[in-house]
């Protein structure tokens, strides 16, 4: 077993709470982790990606070479495009379709959901929406981790304990929130692929 995956997005959409999700969950089914730097996060609103690779074997570096991605998990659309240089030709791309207008420029969501559905493999989905009828609009990243679950070859309750263990202090409620938000993206994803 072996994934590469490209987390992108905007600082302060919950980038290293899908980081910390995944890495929990492959810890507990006993995989290899690395993971490289997070750039961006020191800006609320600026670019953050990161690199996460899991695997049964070792893993000797924590960067994902050009080509090579198995998954880009976006919460952010644009930030999706960003990295497609990085998938490989059979990867997939998860990503919400809300944007975060952070920039002067940022183009029609049109022109940007149309890049994105030219490539052959992709989830796109309204996360915020998702999140927003389930209870709050801040479990949106959830969302989207649930949606990339099928493709993470993790199973669902690796993930689901990491949320119960990351999460167990903000409550019940919030435990309960996140775990209803990665069931919904999860379902959503196998009923579109």
């Amino acid at each position: 077993m072996k994934k590469d995956i490209i987390l992108a997005g905007v600082g302060g959409q919950g980038i290293l709470s899908i980081a910390a999700c995944i890495g929990m969950a492959a810890l507990e089914e006993n995989l290899f982790l690395k993971q490289a730097e997070v750039h961006g996060m020191s800006q609320r609103g600026g670019a953050v990606q990161s690199h996460l690779r899991i695997s049964s074997e070792e893993i000797a570096s924590d960067l994902i070479p050009v080509g090579k991605a198995d998954i880009i998990i976006a919460v952010e659309p644009m930030e999706s495009l960003r990295y497609l240089s990085m998938l490989h030709p059979s990867g997939w791309i998860i990503t919400s379709i809300n944007p975060f207008n952070n920039i002067r420029d940022y183009p029609e969501i049109e022109q940007v959901l149309k890049e994105i559905w030219k490539q052959p493999h992709y989830i796109t989905l309204d996360a915020d929406g998702i999140a927003k009828d389930k209870g709050s609009i801040k479990a949106a990243n959830m969302v989207v981790l649930g949606a990339a679950v099928p493709f993470l070859e993790l199973k669902p309750e690796s993930i689901e304990t990491a949320i119960r263990k990351i999460f167990g202090n903000k409550g019940d409620d919030i435990v309960k929130l996140n775990l209803l938000a990665l069931k919904t993206g999860r379902e959503y994803a196998i009923k579109n692929m």
